[in-house]
C-alpha cells in the first residue's frame, strides 16, 4: 500500500515537472470601451479599438445596463446598417457582464439592439494569430556559454529539481 502511495507522488512530481517545461501563453481580457466606460451609448468604439491587437484566444468583457442594452453578434453588412433583426450570436446573458471568446481568426462584428447601435454602440475587431515569439540574440563566442547550458539552466534544472525531491521524499517515506 505505502509502496503504490509512493509511486503515485513520484508520478505526480513528474507531471507537475513536464506542466512547468511547458512555455505559457497569456491571453488578454479586454473591457470593451474601458474600465471606467464599458459598453455604453456615445463612444466611439472605432477609436476605442485602434492601436489594440485582438490575439486568437483573447476575450471580449462587455459591461452594461441589462435592462436596456444587449450584446449581438452580426456580419458587415447588418453592423454597417445596424440591422439587429438576425444575429449570428446573442452574446447576452442577462446579467450586464458577458464574455465573449475571440477564438477564431476572422473579423467580429458586435451591435447593441434596441436602436443604441444608432447612438454608437457598435464594435469592430479583426483577430489574427499571435505574432512568433522573439529570436534570442546571439551569444557572444567568448562568453563560454552555450546555447545548450543555457536552455539547460532556464528550462530543465528547476523542473528536474521537483522532480528529484519529489522521488527522494518517496524513497524515504518507503524505507
Amino acid at each position: 500500500m505505502e509502496r503504490s502511495k509512493a509511486m503515485m507522488m513520484a508520478v505526480a512530481a513528474v507531471g507537475l515537472a513536464l506542466v512547468l517545461m511547458v512555455p505559457q501563453a497569456d491571453a488578454t481580457r479586454y473591457i470593451v470601451g474601458g474600465g471606467g466606460i464599458g459598453w455604453t451609448t456615445n463612444v466611439n468604439y472605432t477609436v476605442w479599438a485602434r492601436g489594440k491587437h485582438f490575439y486568437n484566444g483573447d476575450w471580449l468583457f462587455f459591461v452594461y445596463d441589462r435592462n436596456q442594452m444587449n450584446v449581438l453578434e452580426v456580419n458587415k453588412t447588418d453592423y454597417e446598417s445596424c440591422n439587429a433583426d438576425h444575429p449570428l450570436h446573442n452574446w447576452t446573458t442577462g446579467a450586464g457582464r458577458d464574455v465573449v471568446p475571440l477564438n477564431v481568426t476572422r473579423h467580429y462584428y458586435f451591435i447593441s439592439g434596441k436602436g443604441f447601435c444608432y447612438g454608437g454602440m457598435k464594435l469592430a475587431v479583426r483577430v489574427e494569430n499571435p505574432p512568433p515569439p522573439p529570436k534570442a540574440a546571439p551569444l557572444n563566442e567568448k562568453s563560454g556559454s552555450s546555447p545548450s547550458s543555457i536552455v539547460y539552466r532556464g528550462q530543465l534544472v528547476l523542473p528536474a529539481a521537483f522532480a528529484i525531491a519529489s522521488l527522494w521524499d518517496a524513497f524515504v517515506r518507503i524505507w
